[in-house]
């Protein structure tokens, strides 16, 4: 059986969380049964240390950074997928965003 469902997980600055969510939103990601614009957001704590050669949006190039950082988690359909990954590339300001794109399993046991 194929996976049709994913969730969709993005490591971000909080200050871009309200428009990547909406982007997403507008792409159907985030939809759930009746609802759209669903998604989880938790604040937790980055640390990174730019390497020879990054261009960091944040911090120096090799020294250890931390900040505070949202971790944002919305299902997506196995089509829009693609176009999510590329919605949040284009909004998100990390040179190297953290993006999880993960299974969903629940369909299996339905």
């Amino acid at each position: 059986m194929q996976i049709n469902q994913f969730k969709i997980e993005i490591f971000i600055p909080k200050e871009f969380v309200e428009q990547l969510g909406d982007k997403l939103s507008e792409a159907n990601v985030g939809k759930i049964g009746n609802y759209d614009h669903c998604m989880s957001i938790n604040e937790v704590k980055g640390y990174w240390r730019p390497l020879k050669g990054a261009e960091p949006h944040e911090g120096n190039i090799g020294e250890l950074c931390k900040g505070e950082e949202c971790k944002i988690e919305m299902r997506c359909k196995r089509e829009y997928v693609e176009n999510a990954l590329k919605i949040i590339r284009k909004v998100h300001p990390y040179e190297e965003p953290v993006i999880n794109v993960i299974p969903i399993l629940n369909e299996l046991f339905e």
